[in-house]
């Protein structure tokens, strides 16, 4: 394992970091009034234990095979170094979905007791494994972008089909009144009421999307499956990212649980989803994380960006949900100039390393001198920095290892979750 290469010290950090996203749903578990729902919480971290136990011992035996089959990768971050040449297991995310499924059909062996929950399981858990066998087969054939976007599209196409629930979206208060004002649409709602149905007995606090909402859910998976794939590139990032979002996301359903109402069944859904995710994601980043000796690889990204996209469509936050992708959102916004080949796309926009200090620094491409402005450190420069988010952290911070990146990352990430809250309960309500 990588972790025998790391000093006792920060094989000790690395363990309070990763228990710090669970601490927030931790003490949100104390005040849970509905007992009922207990079983369902023992049983979700019960059968998470198992899944990070499995998975923990699954991925060295699985990395293997993935050597003797040449399905493996060089590690560009540690160019200049001794491990430059070693090859390191690729596409190792399938054994956290694999392991993530069995736990989930266990959950509904246990839990699914009428047709609907059955088909709500069913619809999802189908969803999830045809992602996971996309994400292999972009790992092993190096699918081209443009079918990147549409298979997610196919892969949801079980969960858009099965979908019963409400297609109307609640407006937050503060934006009700650019949709109606003194009980009259206004040109904006009226514009709305063309293509949707503004309810006016709410006064615009409702609107009925129809077949509109299912587009956007689709576009929702397409969306979360190819963000955290996009936000990617350093040990520990693409894993560790997936992680903090489903604690966050747990820390969510926990909340709701605790302080808002009792528990129904989309938060008995979302805590026998998300909970064996976080265990099965946990030992798989325990392999990922830096000095990685395995890569989770496209299989893991599309998986957990269709299991995020599962549980916020079945248990019906799929806003909130949104709210919790702010990097992935920014660094897709950013990164449209060069994916849309409006500027020169390298193929890999990783970071640079320093050859003094064995630092990484932001990542740059040649340009004229002219040329991307808006872009450059130095307006006259004839480089200019590639558009991602991780660049960006890079041009602000300064050289920073890799171990410390990936940390000042995923703490932007836990950063945004947290505003995602504020601005759930404190803003919009």
């Amino acid at each position: 394992s990588n972790l025998t290469i790391f000093p006792k010290r920060k094989m000790k950090t690395d363990y309070v970091l990763a228990a710090l996203p669970l601490i927030p749903s931790i003490v949100c578990l104390a005040f849970v009034k509905n007992y009922d729902i207990l079983p369902v919480i023992v049983w979700s971290i019960v059968i998470s234990i198992l899944g990070f136990l499995l998975t923990n011992q699954m991925v060295p035996i699985f990395s293997q095979y993935t050597l003797k089959r040449g399905l493996c990768g060089k590690d560009l971050g540690k160019r200049g170094s001794p491990s430059e040449s070693k090859d390191v297991p690729e596409a190792l995310g399938i054994v956290c979905g694999i392991v993530f499924l069995v736990c989930t059909i266990c959950s509904q062996m246990m839990f699914a007791k009428n047709e609907t929950q059955m088909i709500t399981y069913n619809s999802a858990l189908f969803s999830i494994c045809f992602m996971i066998f996309l994400g292999f087969l972009d790992d092993t054939l190096d699918l081209k972008w443009r079918y990147k976007l549409i298979l997610p599209t196919v892969a949801s196409l079980p969960l858009l089909l099965s979908y019963s629930g409400s297609t109307a979206m609640y407006i937050p208060k503060p934006f009700t009144t650019l949709f109606m004002h003194s009980g009259q649409l206004t040109i904006f709602g009226s514009i709305v009421n063309f293509f949707a149905t503004v309810d006016t007995e709410a006064h615009g606090a409702i609107i009925e999307l129809k077949y509109w909402f299912l587009l956007f859910m689709g576009l929702q998976a397409v969306f979360c499956t190819n963000a955290i794939n996009i936000f990617a590139g350093i040990n520990g990032l693409e894993c560790g990212q997936s992680y903090v979002i489903a604690c966050s996301l747990l820390f969510f359903k926990m909340y709701e649980i605790s302080f808002l109402h009792d528990g129904g069944e989309n938060e008995r859904f979302a805590l026998l989803t998300i909970l064996p995710f976080i265990g099965t994601a946990l030992g798989l980043l325990r392999h990922n994380w830096y000095p990685s000796s395995v890569f989770v690889g496209d299989t893991f990204c599309y998986f957990a960006g269709m299991t995020f996209a599962v549980i916020g469509i079945h248990s019906h936050f799929s806003k909130t949900l949104l709210m919790l992708f702010i990097p992935q959102i920014v660094n897709f916004l950013y990164s449209i100039p060069q994916l849309f080949k409006l500027m020169p796309c390298p193929r890999h926009r990783l970071p640079s390393i320093d050859p003094t200090t064995k630092l990484m620094v932001h990542s740059t491409f040649p340009c004229k001198a002219e040329e991307f402005r808006w872009f450059k450190v130095k307006r006259d420069d004839t480089v200019c920095p590639n558009c991602t988010v991780i660049c960006a952290v890079l041009r602000v911070t300064g050289p920073l290892s890799e171990r410390t990146l990936c940390i000042v990352l995923l703490s932007l990430q836990a950063s945004c979750s947290l505003l995602a809250f504020l601005v759930r309960y404190f803003v919009l309500e």
